[in-house]
């Protein structure tokens, strides 16, 4: 059944924007990495981590996107409990690589 416009499921794309240890970059891209594999196994896909490469050496962000909200706030519920991601939240805050982050919700367009 196609959706009518109140019943429309729209992508959620969600932009976080990192300040890092600039003398952390290689555990933060471990950090990365776990990460892109665990969005992909909870019905995500990640498009990527993005870090310094001229310009400020403290910044780094990350773009990653769910079919819909709803299946957003499933995985966050199904992540906080899945030893993997704690695994994942463990490291960074053991190797100190992320000094704070920013979370945005954005809706893309496609052609």
């Amino acid at each position: 059944m196609p959706n009518t416009p109140m019943q429309e499921v729209r992508m959620i794309t969600v932009h976080l924007r990192y300040e890092i240890d600039p003398e952390k970059v290689a555990e933060f891209r471990e950090y990365g990495r776990r990460w892109i594999r665990l969005i992909g196994r909870f019905g995500g896909r990640h498009h990527g981590y993005f870090l310094p490469s001229e310009g400020d050496s403290d910044e780094a962000f990350a773009l990653f996107s769910f079919p819909s909200l709803a299946e957003y706030e499933r995985y966050r519920v199904e992540a906080a409990d899945d030893p993997e991601c704690l695994d994942a939240y463990r490291f960074a805050t053991e190797t100190k690589c992320i000094r704070r982050y920013e979370r945005r919700f954005l809706s893309p367009v496609f052609d």
